[in-house]
């Protein structure tokens, strides 16, 4: 139970890869909080483990993000999973998603952090870990606003390690390749098996395949780690 004592928010911790991280880290004995935006699929998910507990939040929403912080509270483990990840080609996008994929992605992981930080800071302790994508890097057709907003949370992690490090707080971040999610699956289709075709490894990854790594950097196993994205892409990476 490497993580007793310590408390935990993950967002978009309903389903996929945000709910198999957070039972991971109650079952390694964290206190966890999962905040999403429907109220129903949010309780199912916390009676799941008796360490969950759901609050609902949209982290699109400026008031939503105030809110979450003040019921949050201290945290020692905040995972910025929550994301929006419309498929569309550039000549085909419509500014309505790409706003709520930034709003999303990008201000409200930024905010929801700037608001909790100071307490870890204070505590001189603390894990973010950030969940990016494979396609921060990699060009994939109809992915240019979820890469580019991705590419942006993968460049706030670095900055976030030099300005935290000094006080003991670490911030890493998480690229899953194709990951079978629902969420994913009803967005993407059959390209989601397209693209994990296409890896190294030959198919897409189970969710909780990326919540490992999730909890890897969130322990104090990784504890001279800060500043790192861990690609858990079935080798996309590399090719």
């Amino acid at each position: 139970m490497e993580l007793e004592g310590f408390r935990a928010l993950v967002t978009g911790g309903t389903a996929g890869i945000g709910l198999a991280s957070a039972r991971l880290l109650a079952e390694s004995g964290a206190d966890v909080l999962i905040a999403g935006r429907d109220a129903g699929h949010g309780e199912a998910a916390a009676a799941t483990h008796g360490r969950l507990r759901f609050v609902r939040a949209d982290l699109a929403d400026p008031a939503s993000v105030e809110v979450l912080v003040r019921r949050a509270g201290d945290v020692d483990v905040l995972v910025n999973n929550a994301a929006s990840f419309p498929g569309a080609m550039t000549v085909d996008q419509d500014a309505g998603s790409f706003a709520r994929t930034f709003d999303t992605n990008v201000r409200g992981t930024y905010f929801l952090t700037a608001g909790l930080v100071g307490g870890m800071l204070a505590r001189q302790r603390g894990s973010i870990v950030n969940i990016t994508s494979m396609v921060a890097v990699k060009g994939v057709p109809a992915a240019s606003v979820y890469s580019a907003s991705k590419a942006a949370v993968e460049s706030l992690t670095r900055t976030w390690a030099v300005e935290f490090g000094s006080h003991g707080v670490r911030v890493n971040a998480v690229a899953p390749g194709p990951t079978g999610t629902e969420g994913v699956q009803a967005q993407w289709g059959d390209t989601n098996d397209e693209l994990g075709r296409a890896l190294p490894l030959g198919r897409v990854a189970a969710p909780l395949e990326i919540a490992h790594a999730v909890l890897f950097l969130a322990s104090p196993r990784a504890s001279f780690i800060t500043g790192a994205t861990l690609h858990v892409d079935g080798g996309g990476a590399a090719i």
